[in-house]
C-alpha cells in the first residue's frame, strides 16, 4: 500500500508530517525521523481501524498481548 507523507517546515525547528488519507499527524526534528513518525503513527491508525472492523476493541487487544 502506498500513502502520501506531506512534510512542512515547523516554526520551532524540525518538520511536521501529515498524512492525508488517514489525517494522522506528527513531527520530528529531520526529515528522516518526521517520515519514521509518520509511518509508524500510520501503521498505529490502520492498525486500530482493522481491529475495530473486526469487531475487537484496540484497548482489549493491546492487554491481550
Amino acid at each position: 500500500m502506498e500513502l502520501t507523507a506531506i512534510l512542512t517546515p515547523a516554526e520551532e525547528g524540525g518538520y511536521i508530517a501529515l498524512n492525508p488519507e488517514t489525517g494522522t499527524t506528527t513531527q520530528g526534528e529531520t526529515v528522516e525521523e518526521a517520515i519514521s513518525n509518520v509511518q509508524e503513527a500510520t501503521a498505529l491508525y490502520l492498525t486500530q481501524d482493522l481491529l475495530r472492523q473486526a469487531g475487537l476493541s484496540p484497548d482489549e487487544y493491546i492487554e491481550a498481548l
